[in-house]
C-alpha cells in the first residue's frame, strides 16, 4: 500500500480517528494498531504477516532471554544466536539466489559444472528495515542500554505502519517509550505533520516521479542510445530523483506518525549541501547510517585499533551497507566507492595532524569547491547504484566520457527536467531557521484557511505529477 493513493487515505482515514478514539484505552489502542499495521503490511502480501509475526516473537523470546541471563558468556551465546536467526532469515530471503548464482559461476570457471535448482524466492516488503529495528532491540538488551518490554508493545514497535516498509530505522529507545506516554489530540501538532505530508508528496509525485518518467529510467535502461549530455543529466537527475523519493517518503512518513501522536527520528538532512563524504553520510539516510556506526563499525573497533585497521573497518562497514540495499555487485562497489573516500578523507586528516598543520580556512570559494567534488563524488557512485549490471554501468560511464557523443541531440533534456534538478538541489539550501519560519506561519493561520492551501497544493501536485505513482525506491530494500 502506497502512501500517496487513494486506497491509502481510506485506510487512514478509518485508522486515524479509532486511533485517538481507543487512545484511552491503552491495550485496546494497541491491538487495533497492531491489527491496522499487519493489515497495511500484508495488503502487498497477506502471507509475510506469517514472518513478521515469527521475527516478533523469536525476538522478544531472545531479548528477555538475554534480560535473565546470568552470566556473560550465555548472554553472548544467546545474542550470536539471534544475530545468525536475523541474519538467517535475511540472507534466505534477500540474498539465496545471488549466493547460488555466484557460487556456480565459480565453480564453471574452475571446471566444476553443476546446475543447482535456482529457487525464485519473492523479496518481502521491508525486510531490511524491520530486522535492523529487530536487532537493535536484542543488542540494546544485551548492552544493558535498554530494558526489554511487553510482546504487545514490541510486536507495535516493529510492525508500526508509518514506518515498517522503508524506515526510518527508529529504535525501540526511540519509540517504545512513547507507548507509556499520556497523548492527547489537543496538543497535537497537526499543522506540521500536513505541512510535511504535502512537502513529502510534492517531493516523490511531482520531482522523483517527473524525473524518473522524463529522463532517468530511459537513459539508464539504453545509455547506448542517448548522447552525452543525457547521460550526465540523467545520472544527477538519478541524484535528485533517489533524493526525493526517499526523502518524501520520510517526510510522509513523520508527519502521519505525528498525526497519531508518535515523534520520529529525523531521516535527511540537506545531503547535497555535504563538503565531504563523511559529512554525506552525517546527512544521508541518518538512521541507517547511525545504526551502521553504532551495531557494526565501533564493534568492529572502530578507530580504536591503528590507522589499517580503521581503514579496514570503514571499508567492511559500507561495503556491507551496500550490500544491506541489494543483492548485486553493483550495490557492494557503491558501498566500496564511499568506502574508500572515507579512508582517504581520514588520511588526509590523520596526515594534517601528524605534521602539525592547522585546518584549512573555512572560506566560501573553498565550501563551493568542497561541495561540487563531494556531489561529483556520490553522483559518479549512483551510477553503479541505479545500473541493473556492470554492463550497463559501464555503458554509461563509456558514453559520458566519450567527447564523439557530446554534440548529440538531447531531446530528454528538457526545461521540466532541469527545473526539476534545480528544485530538487536548492531545497536543500534553504536554510533550516526558513522552513520552520513557514511551518510556523502555517501553523498560526485558522483552520479553514490551512484546509485551503492544503486543498491547492493536493491539486496542484496532482496536476503537476505524471499519472500514477510509482513505488518508493527503497521499498525493494
Amino acid at each position: 500500500m502506497l502512501f500517496p493513493t487513494v486506497t491509502f487515505t481510506i485506510f487512514f482515514m478509518i485508522v486515524l480517528p479509532v486511533s485517538w478514539f481507543l487512545m484511552p484505552r491503552r491495550r485496546r489502542w494497541k491491538i487495533f494498531m497492531l491489527a491496522a499495521s499487519y493489515f497495511f503490511y500484508g495488503y502487498w502480501n497477506w502471507r509475510f504477516c506469517f514472518l513478521i509475526a515469527a521475527s516478533t516473537i523469536a525476538n522478544q523470546l531472545f531479548a528477555k532471554a538475554i534480560h535473565r541471563a546470568d552470566t556473560d558468556r550465555r548472554k553472548r551465546l544467546l545474542l550470536t544466536g539471534a544475530v545468525v536467526a536475523n541474519l538467517g532469515v535475511l540472507a534466505y530471503f534477500k540474498y539465496f539466489d545471488f549466493f547460488v548464482t555466484n557460487a556456480t559461476n565459480t565453480l564453471d570457471k574452475l571446471g566444476l559444472h553443476v546446475s543447482p535448482e535456482i529457487v525464485a524466492v519473492t523479496l518481502p516488503v521491508g525486510i531490511s528495515f524491520f530486522t535492523f529495528q529487530a536487532l537493535s532491540y536484542v543488542i540494546d538488551t544485551y548492552r544493558g542500554t535498554f530494558e526489554p518490554g511487553r510482546l504487545l508493545d514490541f510486536a507495535v514497535f516493529l510492525s508500526f505502519f508509518p514506518h515498517v516498509v522503508a524506515g526510518p530505522i527508529v529504535r525501540p529507545a526511540e519509540f517504545m517509550p512513547q507507548l507509556k506516554e499520556r497523548h492527547d489530540p489537543r496538543h497535537l501538532d497537526s499543522s506540521r505533520a500536513f505541512f510535511l505530508i504535502v512537502i513529502g508528496l510534492f517531493k516523490k509525485v511531482v520531482i522523483a516521479n517527473l524525473l524518473a518518467t522524463q529522463i532517468v529510467d530511459a537513459v539508464f535502461a539504453s545509455p547506448n542510445q542517448h548522447s552525452s549530455l543525457e547521460v550526465l543529466v540523467a545520472v544527477v537527475a538519478y541524484a535528485v530523483q533517489i533524493y526525493c523519493d526517499f526523502s518524501g517518503y520520510t517526510d510522509m512518513a513523520i508527519g502521519i506518525a505525528l498525526l497519531l501522536g508518535f515523534r520520529f527520528p529525523q531521516n535527511f538532512d540537506s545531503p547535497y549541501t555535504s563538503t565531504s563524504i563523511q559529512d554525506f553520510w552525517r546527512r544521508w539516510h541518518m538512521t541507517l547510517s547511525r545504526w551502521l556506526r553504532d551495531y557494526l563499525y565501533v564493534p568492529l573497533g572502530g578507530n580504536r585499533s591503528g590507522k589499517w585497521r580503521t581503514y579496514r573497518n570503514l571499508m567492511l562497514t559500507m561495503v556491507i551497507g551496500g550490500l544491506w540495499h541489494g543483492a548485486a555487485w553493483t550495490f557492494v562497489v557503491w558501498g566500496a566507492i564511499h568506502g574508500a573516500f572515507l579512508c582517504i578523507e581520514h588520511w588526509r586528516r590523520a596526515r594534517r595532524e601528524t605534521r602539525g598543520l592547522p585546518d584549512p580556512p573555512d572560506t566560501r570559494a573553498r565550501r563551493i569547491g568542497a561541495r561540487l567534488i563531494t556531489f561529483t563524488i556520490v553522483c559518479f557512485a549512483w551510477i553503479f547504484f541505479r545500473s541493473e549490471s556492470f554492463a550497463n554501468a559501464e555503458q554509461m560511464l563509456e558514453r559520458l566520457f566519450d567527447p564523439a557523443y557530446w554534440l548529440d541531440p538531447a531531446p530528454l533534456v528538457t526545461v521540466g527536467v532541469l527545473l526539476a534538478i534545480a528544485a530538487g538541489i536548492l531545497e536543500q539550501y534553504v536554510p533550516r531557521e526558513t522552513w520552520g519560519r513557514l511551518m510556523a506561519r502555517f501553523s498560526n493561520l485558522a483552520p479553514v484557511a490551512q484546509g485551503l492551501m492544503l486543498g491547492a497544493s493536493l491539486l496542484v501536485i496532482n496536476t503537476m505529477g505524471p499519472r500514477g505513482v510509482a513505488p518508493f525506491i527503497y521499498f525493494r530494500f
